[in-house]
């Protein structure tokens, strides 16, 4: 039974958006706001319509281990700074450059048709937040008085201070009323109360009101009032479930259909790949490291075809494969940099017609923005994912393998969307319909094919 609860109402403009998110330690070798914004026309001319910015804000650079996260610690680079672990909520820090350096990356991008997010992390803090000895009460405390510390080794940050409160709501509105940034991805969502968040959204959309919330949670509450977009690591591990470990396709239609049933009704989930945290965990960047292109070109197309909202991570777009670290800046590993040289390879350039290929399709074709998804029965639901996105005047078919094999297979009840349709986009595929409706494919390994139907 799905629940029945509905989610906030998204406009338009969102549901046909595309995200990239760009992590500056590894953008450029600079790492820095300036050297990153040289960079935003060629992510521009991709037609991607949001950046999300990680965090930027001052990190804590504590050198006691003992206050670092696993991951960090495990990193074995040294560095204090976790871009995760926020010391100072009000100001950028200067591995990145200024708070004037951030401003023009955020009218750059506006001025190239982009809108800018940036990271708030709010669960917790650094050990040396700037408010911690003046405001004692804005983390938990444990029962002996001292800093209660959360996960990760960071304190906890205390939401039933009023106080605490006040002073986060009126950092949301710092950032979109001076900067002009255009919302907010919400690290471990979940962990903070959803009542901060309504009120938070609800403050910062008197200064701007189309402002964008991403929640990094798949928790109910979240789409409900305050964010637009919901995420955590369901889908994004059910594909590698499914396309690099072998689980039959039927996997994502089971986890598809859990994520749809678990969250309010008309929820917008972001479709990945990659992250910041899947990709820089400890340089395990696997899907642009793997030899086959066509099968990271086939889970791809699925996000870009499925509904919710497609996302790039740094550097997919040119088929990037270097090693990328969470903790690596200038400073500390400095090596684990985007290989941009790879944009003027054979491979590169290929990979980024893909994608700009896939953005124009995604922008141009309703039914991939507002269309139902409908899954499509087959005789082989092991190694064939076949739907439809259905609007009252079109409909697009998809259908890929998701095997490294060739596969004879059969849609049924394709209502005969072949004999009129138009190919939008296809790879490896020979298709012939037959006269009951249903649909028969040869396909090579991790072949896809789209049909666009106008009705």
């Amino acid at each position: 039974m799905s629940n029945q609860a509905q989610a906030k109402v998204v406009s338009p403009f969102l549901r046909g958006s595309v995200i990239y998110q760009l992590f500056l330690r590894p953008f450029t070798l600079e790492g820095t706001l300036k050297a990153a914004t040289k960079l935003l026309p060629h992510i521009a001319s991709l037609k991607v319509d949001i950046i999300y910015l990680c965090p930027t804000m001052v990190s804590d650079d504590d050198p006691n281990t003992q206050f670092w996260s696993d991951r960090q610690n495990a990193s074995k680079l040294g560095n204090p700074k976790n871009p995760y672990r926020i010391k100072d909520y009000y100001n950028t820090d200067p591995e990145y450059g200024t708070n004037n350096d951030l401003r023009q990356f955020v009218d750059t991008a506006h001025r190239l048709g982009m809108l800018v997010i940036l990271d708030l992390v709010y669960f917790h803090c650094g050990p040396a937040a700037v408010f911690i000895e003046s405001n004692p009460d804005f983390v938990k405390r444990n029962p002996d008085g001292s800093v209660k510390n959360g996960p990760w080794h960071f304190p906890e940050l205390n939401f039933a201070s009023s106080e605490l409160r006040e002073y986060l709501w009126k950092n949301m509105e710092y950032w979109v009323q001076q900067f002009d940034v255009d919302g907010y991805r919400t690290d471990v969502e979940g962990s903070v109360p959803a009542d901060f968040w309504e009120e938070g959204r609800k403050r910062i959309e008197k200064i701007k009101p189309d402002v964008i919330m991403l929640a990094e949670s798949e928790n109910p509450k979240a789409v409900l009032k305050a964010h637009d977009i919901s995420y955590g690591f369901t889908w994004s591990t059910a594909i590698k479930n499914v396309f690099l470990d072998g689980k039959p396709a039927s996997h994502l239609v089971e986890k598809w259909t859990a994520m749809r049933d678990k969250m309010p009704v008309g929820t917008l989930f972001l479709r990945n790949l990659e992250n910041h945290d899947i990709s820089m965990d400890l340089g395990e960047n696997r899907w642009n490291r793997i030899a086959e292109p066509d099968l990271v070109e086939a889970a791809t197309l699925l996000n870009f075809t499925i509904d919710g909202i497609p996302f790039i991570y740094n550097g997919e777009e040119i088929a990037d494969n270097s090693k990328h670290y969470i903790f690596a800046n200038r400073d500390f590993g400095g090596k684990y940099v985007i290989n941009w040289a790879l944009a003027c390879t054979e491979k590169g350039s290929a990979r980024l017609n893909f994608f700009k290929n896939l953005i124009a399709m995604r922008h141009e074709i309703d039914a991939l923005q507002f269309g139902g998804t409908r899954w499509l029965a087959s005789d082989k639901p092991n190694e064939l994912l076949a739907f439809t996105r259905e609007t009252e005047d079109q409909t697009v078919l998809v259908a890929i393998n998701t095997t490294n094999s060739v596969l004879e297979a059969t849609i049924q009840g394709s209502h005969s969307i072949a004999d009129i349709a138009k190919v939008i986009t296809k790879y490896g595929v020979k298709w012939t319909p037959a006269q009951d409706g249903s649909l028969k494919l040869q396909m090579l390994p991790y072949a896809y094919l789209v049909f666009n139907q106008e009705i």
